[in-house]
């Protein structure tokens, strides 16, 4: 009895062995795709905010001409934005909460983990300011348009030097991911379309009311 109770828990060591270790591996492995499926879904979403964001660019050539442009497009870029930074900020949450395969990933520079915190904040910044004219146009005052010129000033510096750190990064993560045809990719692909549908909604229902701040700008 005893040889053949010592026999069994051998066996037992043994297919438990060979039954962990498949799944170790599955685990190690849908771990690291989650690293890089965050840093190509964070990539893609920047290569739109980037036309997007060229496009309101545009549009402050002729701003009085073009001021409803500029708040459509302001609007549309809102959820696309949105997910950037909730794509960044899951990789930052997870990078400084330990996780190995986050910290094996590693961070950015140094100088680009300053910079972000400002680009972030520059951003924020600008939207919201924009948010505020178009909401009450001038009934607080001519201040919010100097905060508006001012943060956006600041912000096309800031985001002009984050884009160009990234832009060949970006490029060649977009180029794989349209190149790609996994599922990851699929539920990459929807939630970045996604955004874009959520952001025409978005300014579609901004033409229901009437800005103040469109008139003055056609004033």
């Amino acid at each position: 009895m005893t040889v053949l109770t010592w026999s069994q828990r051998v066996v037992s060591k043994i297919l438990m062995r060979m039954s962990s270790r498949p799944i170790d591996r599955e685990r190690a492995t849908a771990s690291l795709d989650g690293v890089n499926s965050n840093t190509r879904l964070t990539a893609v979403t920047g290569a739109v905010l980037v036309i997007l964001l060229a496009a309101l660019g545009v549009t402050i050539l002729g701003i009085h001409r073009l001021l409803p442009a500029h708040f459509l497009i302001g609007f549309l870029a809102i959820p696309p934005l949105a997910l950037k930074l909730g794509s960044t900020g899951y990789r930052f949450m997870r990078y400084y909460s330990g996780d190995p395969r986050y910290r094996a990933a590693g961070p950015p520079t140094p100088f680009l983990r300053l910079l972000a915190p400002l680009v972030v904040v520059s951003t924020i910044v600008v939207f919201a300011t924009g948010l505020e004219l178009w909401f009450f146009g001038l009934r607080f005052g001519s201040i919010w348009i100097a905060a508006h010129k001012l943060s956006f000033m600041a912000w096309l510096v800031i985001a002009g030097v984050h884009v160009l750190a990234h832009a060949g990064r970006t490029l060649e993560l977009t180029g794989q991911e349209l190149s790609s045809g996994s599922g990851r990719w699929m539920s990459r692909r929807s939630l970045v379309v996604g955004s874009l549908v959520a952001g025409l909604v978005l300014a579609l229902a901004s033409l229901t009311y009437a800005s103040p701040f469109i008139f003055f700008g056609d004033g």
